[in-house]
């Protein structure tokens, strides 16, 4: 829910970003989804504009966002680097990554490879560190953004051929049936580490607190 709430039941506008779960999905996989894949495919198709054999890094893959973007520009066919850490590394391959680095191992800055699109989720660099690892129209998406990324955008914008691009990506009703048709067609899974029922939030909100889990993790309530 928009600011932070949890409950089971919830009023929101009639022609808002609503959509039929599918009946192949369980209401843990429906409500695992949007979030991650209503972002993800904000940044790499409606900003970054993803082509098919692009090459595209991502840094933060194995969260919520990150798992959704490599199945979205997998989808798209991309070619996808994920950025994570040595732990989740057989997780993201098993979702269509074709190359992972374990950043703790190796700085993608430093290898060489150079890409069309790179999609930081968790803020862990900066264009101006990524310039040389971007392709001479290459486009650096972000997701975490501060006031002197503001800047960057603006200029970039209207100067140079490499771009920085960043944005709010705000519920959206096409982005929705979009996802929902991939995810009824098995081309979009979700990922989900743990499951907690309601009374255990405060549990589930310690655990995502920590920065390791896979994907998403999920609030349960009585289906009635």
């Amino acid at each position: 829910m928009a600011g932070g709430g949890h409950a089971q039941y919830a009023c929101l506008r009639e022609k808002g970003a609503l959509v039929i779960k599918p009946d192949s999905l369980s209401w843990e996989e429906a409500v695992a989804i949007p979030f991650g894949a209503n972002t993800a495919l904000y940044f790499l198709r409606d900003l970054g504009k993803i082509q098919a054999g692009q090459e595209l890094l991502i840094i933060g893959a194995s969260g919520s966002i990150g798992s959704a973007g490599v199945q979205l520009a997998k989808h798209f066919g991309a070619r996808v680097t994920a950025v994570c850490s040595g732990a989740n590394v057989e997780m993201v391959k098993s979702i269509g990554a074709d190359k992972v680095i374990d950043y703790t191992k190796e700085d993608f800055t430093k290898n060489g490879k150079t890409y069309d699109l790179i999609f930081d989720i968790v803020g862990a660099t900066t264009f101006d560190r990524c310039q040389k690892s971007l392709k001479p129209r290459g486009v650096f998406l972000q997701n975490i953004m501060g006031l002197a990324d503001m800047v960057r955008v603006l200029w970039t914008s209207i100067a140079g051929r490499k771009k920085m691009k960043s944005g709010v990506a705000m519920e959206n009703l096409e982005r929705m049936n979009f996802t929902v048709e991939l995810a009824t067609a098995g081309k979009l899974k979700a990922v989900i580490d743990r499951s907690y029922p309601l009374e255990r939030i405060a549990e589930a909100f310690k655990y995502v607190e920590q920065g390791h889990k896979k994907g998403n993790v999920v609030i349960t309530v009585e289906h009635l």
